[in-house]
Formats: C-alpha cells, sequence, structure tokens
C-alpha cells in the first residue's frame, strides 16, 4: 500500500499546505474527513498489494468506536446534570423539615423532645434506648419491647428517670436489642431540623445544613419527617 503524501492530505483539506497558517479553525478529525481520507488510501493503494478488508473494516470500527464514545459522554453528563438540578430541587423543600439522620447526640432545649429511630438489621426480643448526659450518665431507659427488624421510631420527652425534666445541653442516645441471650448495639438515628440547602460545586453533591449538626449529606438522610 502506498503512503499518501502531505499534498494529497492538504488538497482533502486535511492538513495544512506551505505558506498557510499554523494554526487551524479545527484540530479534530471529522467523520466526514475520516471517509475522504479512507477513500483518498483505496484510491492510492498500490495494486500489488492491495489494503485486506480487515484492516478497511478495523478502521472504521475503531473511529466508530472513539465517536460513540464520545457521544456516550455528552449524554451522561447531560444525564448528570438534570439529576443534580432534581436533587437540588427536592432539597430545597426539605427546609423547615426534619429529616432523620444517622447520628447519636442531640441537643435537648427548654421545652420539647427529641424523636428517633433504631434500624433493626433483625427482630429483637427486646429493644431499648438508653439516654445519657453529657457527663456520661444514664438518665432515661426508653423500653420498646419485642420488635421486628426494621426502622423503629422512639421519642424521649426530656424527662428523667426521677420524674423531672432534664436541663438543656447535649444527650446520647444507644440502643440495645436483645435476641437469644445476645445483646447487640443496632444503629440509633435522631431527628433534625434543616436551616438551609447548599449545592456542591463542580458537580459536587446536595448538603443539608441541619440544626445542631451543621453539614449533612443529603444521601445520608433515612425518612423526612
Amino acid at each position: 500500500m502506498s503512503v499518501i503524501d502531505a499534498n494529497t492530505l492538504a488538497s482533502l483539506g486535511l492538513t495544512s499546505a506551505a505558506g498557510q497558517k499554523k494554526e487551524s479553525s479545527r484540530d479534530e478529525l471529522g467523520q466526514a474527513d475520516f471517509f475522504k481520507l479512507m477513500i483518498t488510501q483505496l484510491q492510492n493503494q498500490d495494486p500489488f498489494e492491495p489494503m485486506e478488508s480487515g484492516d478497511f473494516l478495523g478502521q472504521i470500527a475503531q473511529f466508530g468506536t472513539v465517536n460513540g464514545i464520545g457521544e456516550l459522554q455528552k449524554s451522561f453528563d447531560g444525564i448528570a446534570q438534570a439529576m443534580q438540578a432534581n436533587q437540588t430541587l427536592q432539597a430545597a423543600a426539605l427546609v423547615d423539615r426534619e429529616v432523620l439522620i444517622p447520628v447519636d447526640l442531640a441537643v435537648l432545649g427548654e421545652e420539647g423532645g427529641i424523636r428517633g429511630g433504631v434500624d433493626l438489621k433483625a427482630s429483637a426480643n427486646d429493644l431499648t434506648v438508653n439516654v445519657y448526659n453529657e457527663a456520661g450518665v444514664l438518665v432515661r431507659r426508653i423500653p420498646m419491647g419485642g420488635q421486628g427488624s426494621g426502622m423503629k421510631s422512639f421519642v424521649w420527652d426530656g424527662i428523667t428517670t426521677d420524674g423531672e425534666r432534664a436541663p438543656p445541653g447535649v444527650y446520647e442516645f444507644r440502643a440495645e436489642a436483645q435476641l437469644d441471650g445476645q445483646t447487640s448495639q443496632p444503629q440509633t438515628l435522631l431527628n433534625a431540623r434543616v436551616d438551609s440547602v447548599r449545592t456542591g460545586q463542580a458537580g459536587g453533591g446536595v448538603t443539608l445544613i441541619v440544626e445542631g449538626f451543621g453539614e449533612i449529606d443529603l444521601a445520608t438522610v433515612r425518612q423526612i419527617g
């Protein structure tokens, strides 16, 4: 197969001829240019050493694959942008609402209580949520009895075991599950109010600014109150 010289390429508009500007308005080989080059390659091949059909088809397949990957990437980018925009709109609707997030510390105010949940991976003969103050002292036990697997809700009204109102402050919640004499500590989640929403930069995710907890990834939200 003969080699295509620069003049032949120049006649096809695929390279710059002598005396032309070094910079080209286009630096990519388009589909039309590719087939022009392929036809010229066939016309100038050595008749004694013709180009094999496998080589010809291989070049077409390779070009089609590269071109297809580029178009596919554009489609993925468009889908990602649409999903992020939709996620942002959904997150904005959460402002001033309560969400259930995987944390075990919460702030008790002058009034009201704290709501939360326990994520049971398996059934339990007995489930209890223990509440501790900042000094690590147990101030209340919340018995929940036998429970099946799944998310189980609980409420602490802010009253201690002595029947008095607990002072405002940070309290820790730990769950204990009993099953056939074995004790486990399933994940505890607590409710908190969403103050605002922040959109990540450069295609990043959406972050919730949650009262008392700061920034929380939207993906970690388990329930919306």
